[in-house]
């Protein structure tokens, strides 16, 4: 999710104040999937994928470019990665229905990305979801196991959300009945002003955050909170499918807290590695140690070989 939740101000991120985060440099091409609603939207490294593929899910108002910064040492260490929109946000359109955005529809779309790149590359992706996608693509793996090759719940939970993050939306449906996704934006600009990290956002960055929010679906906005706060615990479910999993996220993670994820870790007999110098976006705020942290589970589950 990507929304201002308060983050440990005492957390020295591993990216520079300059650094453009969502929109860093790479050689991604853009690329169109059907999903089960509509177009879903891409940025896709394509080329020979001699170790295997990786599907990236994005979070609740994400986007496939807060992947921006892991794809290029991704690509480079031999995986093909593709990195989504869900339906509804940024450039993948939505249904005006919020009912179209439960978990399980959105899930839905995730294994039909899933199935193509399948066919594409005769192997089934690594999967992983951060935050809300992290929710999303369990539903994904739940419904269908044999779709992945291994899951990763990037700063995601083992239920609703709770806390400063799920208190901010409570608030959402009312704004965006009052005024739209447009007065939900200018009420998170207030919000940020009172951030110091988000005010040390490059101007560029901060652009286009904000043009990145305002073509949020208003029903995918109402619907994914509402999937989001109204989420059961489902970690045993996961557990028993036998899928690789890896729980992963920021050492100050405000959104699901660190304690909750090391819980939900353990429960699934999962690896579990907290990112340093990260709060709830660990492919943003340190890139290079979410790269490290993806390849060497890949290959763990792999064998250092195609799957």
């Amino acid at each position: 999710m990507v929304l201002p939740g308060g983050p440990d101000s005492s957390v020295n991120l591993a990216i520079s104040s300059t650094d453009l985060r969502q929109l860093a440099d790479h050689d991604a091409a853009p690329r169109t999937f059907r999903g089960r609603a509509g177009p879903l939207a891409a940025l896709d490294t394509g080329g020979h994928a001699a170790r295997g593929t990786a599907l990236l899910v994005a979070g609740f108002t994400g986007s496939k470019e807060d992947f921006a910064p892991v794809l290029a040492p991704l690509t480079a260490a031999g995986f093909r990665v593709v990195a989504i929109d869900q339906r509804g946000q940024y450039e993948s359109p939505g249904p005006d229905d919020p009912a179209a955005y439960a978990v399980a529809e959105l899930a839905a779309d995730v294994l039909a990305v899933a199935d193509v790149l399948r066919k594409e590359s005769d192997e089934p992706p690594h999967l992983v979801g951060h935050s809300f996608g992290g929710l999303v693509t369990r539903a994904a793996v739940l419904a269908d196991p044999g779709a992945v090759t291994s899951l990763t719940l990037l700063g995601s939970g083992p239920s609703r959300l709770t806390g400063r993050r799920a208190e901010l939306l409570d608030h959402l449906a009312p704004l965006l009945a009052a005024g739209g996704v447009e007065l939900v934006q200018e009420a998170m600009d207030q919000l940020a002003m009172t951030d110091p990290r988000a005010q040390a956002v490059p101007p560029p960055t901060r652009e286009f955050l904000s043009r990145r929010f305002l073509r949020n679906s208003a029903a995918g906005l109402r619907g994914m909170a509402d999937a989001m706060l109204g989420e059961p615990d489902r970690v045993a479910e996961l557990a028993g499918t036998g899928v690789p999993v890896l729980v992963a996220h920021g050492e100050a993670d405000d959104a699901w807290l660190p304690h909750v994820q090391a819980d939900m870790a353990a429960r699934l007999g999962a690896r579990h590695e907290v990112i340093d110098r990260s709060i709830h976006s660990p492919a943003v705020d340190n890139p290079p140690r979410t790269a490290e942290v993806l390849l060497d589970f890949w290959t763990s589950v792999t064998g250092g070989t195609r799957p």
